[in-house]
């Protein structure tokens, strides 16, 4: 068995970050997987690299990237001046799905929150995946709130 690893992402790994953020339905239709890669990512990236409050992270296995997820700390007054963890923009590359690597990451991203003093770990998911509502449930979380989002 091949051993997986975690990282800060590098701007290097942005291609394969974004091909697993297109590779379904939902990310066919909202990612641009075209060679070169679009400048707006490599900004997104500095814009997420430069601040101390995301993490852009990677699974690598072999040196090769198989995962990918978003860490946002979130400081707040509510809940006594609680920070929050949000994970986001969880992929995993297509040959490794269904075997135990989406745990992994969520127990590793966990763990990040818990080490930056989190005190509540969030995240969001589209309402047209629920093979990943399940798994979140399994992984503890509850579905306590409603997003709303406004496209600008």
């Amino acid at each position: 068995m091949t051993q997986i690893s975690f990282r800060r992402a590098r701007e290097t790994d942005l291609p394969a970050i974004v091909a697993m953020l297109a590779d379904d339905e939902l990310g066919r239709q909202r990612e641009d997987t075209s060679h070169p890669l679009a400048e707006c990512y490599r900004n997104a990236f500095k814009s997420i690299d430069a601040d101390p409050n995301q993490f852009l992270a990677v699974v690598t296995e072999d040196e090769a990237v198989v995962g990918t997820l978003q860490l946002t700390f979130i400081p707040g007054l509510s809940r006594k001046g609680a920070w929050r963890g949000q994970i986001e923009a969880v992929r995993i590359a297509g040959h490794r799905r269904g075997g135990g690597l989406g745990r992994q990451m969520f127990e590793w991203a966990i763990e990040q929150c818990r080490e930056r003093g989190c005190n509540l770990v969030q995240l969001t998911t589209d309402r047209d995946r629920p093979d990943a509502h399940r798994f979140y449930e399994q992984l503890g979380f509850t579905a306590s709130h409603i997003g709303y989002k406004l496209a600008l």
